[in-house]
């Protein structure tokens, strides 16, 4: 049996949000006097062993509890446990031919605290690890160092986000969630212990200041500012990159003639490639005796007195394809600076993998095969998520839409900028992936009762709706909401100052709507809960016309509500367009307006330019068919 549509009341009736406001977080959307977070800073010495496949480490957290709360113990991802038989995500997370590893290996586990070192016990679940401490660590400001060794096997390209991978120069190893990292501990819900089952990641801010050791013919690109280039690259190398870093133009560092001969004449011995990423949430890293590399300059203040650069990195077969691929790079960092906010890290890599397509900070993993237009939006898609969630830091296992709507949403204005509109509007398996008008291609999604809400977490939606809701559906209701409801002047500036309020800090989606409502001046419940919180229809539709009363009778039945345009044609051949504001529907799905002209009305269209979500347009057009002494009953839909 069909749902009944909710009622006015139901529609505009206040949002009751998830968290409610505190002194933590305000009603404004704003942190709040008393907002706290807690800090991790890594420092990490890592070595691949590529006869063996095998990561190993050590690695120093520095772990500052921040919270009003007394912590007596910890909890650490251990996110390579996916891989492990019989994980939680191994049920869920699938991909063709995947194998297993025995996960992360803990070799040891200390804790220093007041001065004193001690082996601390812990004890692992799933992707999860809790280790107890000796002593509480002190509210508003304690400190503690944990240091752990471990180690692990470096999955096959059926590990998806993190590999290793054959190309026709050799391996290429794409680094990810590669080091036991801090789970968070906030204010909404403690220590957020959520297992890592295939969706992303929440983590929390701080330093990495990370080393990898690996054979010298391998070259590392990795997330953060390289600290040792004499040590690790050429001088012609190191010559070449200061030239690209005075270049807008696409310079080559390492070429395809460079990797052969590097191939051809191997260099004995290892390398220690050293990085350093500030105020960051994690690093990911590649390494390849494969690589060519390219670099170009961003146009952006330095960073520590060092230029920063937008670089690619590929094996020597994906080089007649990725030639453009630095391009691609530096327009997003440029063109999202420019819109939303200054990108805050010193340079932008995108990687030629196996196809991961992948986000980390500073660093993207994308594929191999990937070539013209589909480079270009995956790596803007994927480069845009350096400010979703890298910068604004939300918690992608529990919101998805914050990061991947977010990001798509600003990925589509990035599209129709690019060179004049090279590639033209976003039409991929993250917008409108039938390729039409986005808000005729959501139709399915709205007419599906069973479909999920863009507000359920990431888990419980599963892929196979992740990409239509918190991907395109997010994405085109920031759309409607800055081009229909709020206008780009009010939404742009609403939405920059989200970002700055909450760049290297975690918003939870209740902190989004209340800044939204409140810098963008409108009380915006009735599109939160049917957009986000719900999936409600909407059906637009003209019922009546009378052209004696000069009135016009609309309708909308579904739940969603929308502003929207009624365009009126008159019998002397004029037209009128009215602005129909979500007010109109305040008392009930059918209103009647006053539309009087000059002469009588003999058309009613409502949206005509169809620039709203409406799931039935048969009844959007009503034509009186008779003389001007007609009435309703002599009108007719087109």
């Amino acid at each position: 049996m069909p749902q009944r549509p909710p009622n006015a009341a139901t529609i505009f009736a206040p949002f009751h949000e998830e968290y409610p406001a505190n002194a933590f977080r305000s009603a404004s959307g704003s942190p709040g006097p008393d907002y706290w977070q807690n800090r991790a800073d890594y420092q990490i010495h890592a070595r691949i062993d590529p006869t063996t496949k095998t990561l190993s480490g050590e690695e120093v957290i520095t772990y500052t509890n921040n919270s009003p709360d007394a912590l007596d113990l910890l909890w650490v991802q251990l996110d390579q446990n996916i891989y492990r038989p019989h994980s939680r995500g191994s049920f869920i997370f699938h991909l063709p031919g995947a194998g297993h590893t025995a996960g992360d290996v803990i070799d040891a586990l200390s804790v220093t605290a007041h001065g004193h070192t001690v082996p601390s016990s812990f004890l692992v679940s799933d992707t999860r690890m809790r280790v107890a401490l000796a002593k509480p660590l002190a509210a508003k400001g304690g400190t503690l160092h944990v240091r752990i060794r471990w180690h692990y096997i470096v999955p096959g390209p059926w590990g998806g986000r993190t590999a290793v991978s054959t190309t026709s120069d050799g391996d290429l190893y794409e680094i990810a969630q590669w080091f036991p990292r801090m789970a968070v501990y906030d204010d909404l819900r403690g220590w957020d212990t959520e297992p890592y089952l295939g969706a992303e990641f929440y983590l929390e801010y701080g330093d990495i200041d990370y080393s990898v050791t690996l054979p010298a013919t391998f070259l590392v690109a990795g997330s953060g500012a390289l600290q040792n280039p004499a040590d690790v690259l050429t001088p012609l190398e190191r010559s070449r990159l200061r030239q690209a870093a005075h270049s807008d133009a696409t310079v080559m560092i390492r070429t395809p003639a460079d990797v052969k001969a590097a191939i051809s004449n191997p260099q004995a011995g290892t390398h220690t490639w050293h990085f350093v990423m500030h105020d960051t949430r994690d690093t990911a890293f590649v390494a390849s005796p494969a690589f060519a590399w390219d670099a170009a300059r961003l146009r952006l203040p330095p960073v520590d007195g060092k230029p920063r650069l937008a670089m690619s990195v590929y094996p020597v077969e994906a080089a007649p394809t990725w030639k453009r691929s630095t391009e691609y790079v530096k327009n997003a960092i440029e063109y999202f600076s420019s819109k939303w906010y200054p990108y805050p890290w010193p340079d932008a890599i995108n990687v030629a993998g196996h196809g991961a397509n992948m986000e980390y900070p500073g660093i993207v993993f994308d594929g191999i095969k990937d070539s013209g237009k589909r480079l270009f939006w995956i790596t803007t898609h994927e480069i845009g998520h350096s400010w979703f969630p890298m910068l604004v830091g939300s918690n992608e296992r529990r919101a998805e839409f914050m990061d991947e709507g977010f990001n798509t949403f600003i990925d589509t204005y990035a599209s129709d900028e690019f060179n004049h509109g090279e590639f033209g509007s976003k039409r991929d398996t993250e917008y409108a992936p039938a390729g039409g008008n986005p808000v005729e291609d959501i139709v399915p999604l709205l007419r599906d009762p069973t479909a999920p809400v863009i507000t359920e977490e990431a888990d419980l939606a599963g892929f196979r709706m992740s990409h239509t809701v918190s991907y395109f559906k997010a994405a085109l209701g920031l759309r409607l909401l800055r081009e229909q409801i709020l206008g780009p002047q009010r939404f742009d500036i609403a939405f920059r100052h989200y970002i700055a309020l909450w760049a290297y800090k975690h918003p939870s989606p209740s902190d989004f709507f209340r800044l939204m409502d409140s810098e963008g001046g409108e009380d915006l419940s009735w599109f939160w809960r049917s957009w986000f919180a719900h999936n409600w229809p909407m059906d637009l539709g003209v019922k009546a016309i009378d052209p004696q009363a000069g009135t016009i009778t609309l309708t909308c039945i579904g739940g969603l509500v929308m502003p929207s345009t009624l365009q009126v044609e008159y019998a002397d051949g004029t037209t009128m367009r009215e602005r129909i504001p979500v007010e109109l529907w305040m008392h009930g799905p059918q209103a009647t307006i006053h539309a009087a002209g000059a002469t009588p009305i003999t058309t009613a269209t409502i949206d005509p330019d169809h620039l709203v979500p409406d799931i039935d347009r048969s009844n959007n057009i009503l034509k009186l068919q008779q003389t001007p002494s007609s009435t309703t009953t002599s009108a007719s839909k087109q």
